[in-house]
């Protein structure tokens, strides 16, 4: 079972707020988190100056990031620099995402992970330059869009207090695992479709439900011509996963 109180002792010998925060909630990572790709009960908090990733699982060296704060917002994540993203997105080095909220009293109020294999490029939003006055001007970050990821993707750990007991937490990544096997360019389609048919709000659906957001798509991928062949083939995609089921001419039916 998770302990959910953090050490507060953990920020001491930092000076701004921000490095206490980070301070305090790795050294619970380190104490209190687990591995959901592997059995290991416990992650390992990475070097300081390793920015790939904040812990590293010692068993499957699965790599782990962290972004935590006191406000929780579902929509969107501020993140690091924009074209390093996307780089590590192309190349399917992105790491495991938590993203945390706590308390004022150091307590874990929610805490959900997102697997690498479940970022797409619509997820990621391009910020604006830092003004000529900044000390990094120029500098183009981004936010990751959580509301972009389909819900099969945001595993919850912690939910308003209440910790999800840990084999349910890696049954579900395991029900999710075989999207890793696809290509990053092809996964973002198929993440894309997903996110859209969860959006839909109803578990029964047909394909020109589908169909109403291609120019969504078409958007997203301007220099393909064929939307609708797409969307079809992402439908089987996601049928042979077992995210939905078909049921007929053109009917389909969201999973649990």
């Amino acid at each position: 079972m998770l302990n959910l109180t953090m050490n507060s002792q953990a920020g001491i010998g930092y000076k701004s707020s921000a490095q206490i925060a980070r301070r305090i909630t790795e050294s619970w990572g380190s104490e209190n988190l687990y591995c959901v790709c592997c059995n290991n009960p416990r992650i390992n908090s990475t070097k300081t100056n390793f920015r790939a990733a904040d812990f590293r699982c010692p068993g499957c060296n699965a790599l782990y990031e962290m972004k935590s704060g006191k406000r929780w917002d579902e929509n969107r994540v501020p993140d690091s620099g924009y074209a390093s993203m996307m780089n590590a997105l192309t190349s399917d080095r992105v790491p495991n995402l938590f993203v945390m909220q706590y308390s004022n009293n150091w307590t874990v109020r929610n805490l959900l992970l997102v697997p690498s294999f479940f970022f797409s490029p619509a997820a990621i939003e391009k910020r604006k330059p830092l003004g000529l006055g900044a000390r990094r001007a120029g500098w183009v970050g981004c936010n990751i869009l959580l509301s972009k990821i389909a819900d099969a993707g945001k595993i919850r750990l912690v939910k308003d207090g209440l910790a999800e007991p840990i084999d349910r937490i890696r049954s579900n990544y395991q029900r999710i695992r075989p999207l890793a096997r696809i290509g990053t360019e092809a996964r973002g389609w198929t993440l894309d479709v997903l996110n859209v048919v969860e959006r839909l709000g109803r578990r029964d659906f047909d394909l020109t439900d589908i169909y109403a957001h291609e120019g969504e798509f078409a958007a997203l991928r301007p220099t393909n011509m064929n939307i609708r062949p797409k969307l079809r083939q992402q439908m089987q995609v996601l049928r042979d996963m077992g995210f939905i089921r078909f049921k007929g001419r053109g009917q389909y039916r969201l999973n649990d």
